[in-house]
């Protein structure tokens, strides 16, 4: 079987992209991280993809005049790379036309809470402050909406009376590293179908 061509777009340290990369390694996901782009130069996540021997890109918005062209720069990397699901890890921008266009129904994200609850940047913070007993996080495939594409996979996390944003965050992120693999694992092995806003996982068919 084939693996799976993987790109990633990451802005930060890049331990979701961390998590992918261990599962690949060892044999337990059929994909492979081919390329990882990072809108910052300084990104933690370009030294993750350097360090396993992958190409590592940094794409500086402020290096194009408009994101269009910024994101038709990211379409020609990792079309060159023949990416067929583009991962992204942190990565803190609103995916455009240009990448959607590209990649249909081919780009998931993983999100701090349990979505459509608490989307944008801050969605421990924000289950925090409403008080909610049930946190986790979501994997789904991206649309041009704030964390809105059908969803994929979720994890629950109870939140304790004392958490703090922090505490809340490390405890969401170990389900992270756990659900993403999972959810590309389900895109490589053809089990994902996208029936509306619902994300069917397909029983895997058995040998004959």
């Amino acid at each position: 079987m084939e693996k799976l061509r993987i790109g990633v777009l990451a802005s930060g340290r890049g331990s979701n992209l961390q998590a992918i990369l261990d599962q690949c390694q060892a044999g337990l996901l059929p994909a492979e991280v081919v390329v990882v782009i990072s809108d910052k130069p300084g990104a933690y996540a370009l030294e993750r993809a350097r360090a396993a021997g992958i190409a590592a890109y940094s794409v500086p918005v402020k290096d194009y005049p408009n994101k269009e062209e910024y994101e038709q720069a990211i379409v020609r990397i990792l079309q060159q790379f023949q990416v067929q699901l583009l991962c992204l890890a942190g990565y803190l921008r609103l995916v455009g036309e240009p990448l959607l266009k590209a990649f249909p129904n081919r780009i998931m994200n993983i999100h701090p809470a349990l979505l459509p609850s608490f989307p944008g940047l801050h969605g421990q913070r924000d289950a925090l402050h409403y008080g909610v007993k049930i946190s986790g996080c979501t994997v789904h495939f991206v649309d041009e909406g704030m964390d809105t594409g059908p969803i994929i996979l979720q994890a629950a996390v109870p939140v304790l009376d004392d958490d703090t944003e922090e505490t809340l965050a490390a405890r969401i992120l170990e389900q992270e590293h756990r659900l993403y693999p999972q959810a590309v694992k389900l895109f490589a092995e053809g089990r994902l179908e996208i029936q509306g806003r619902q994300v069917v996982v397909k029983t895997k068919s058995k040998p004959s």
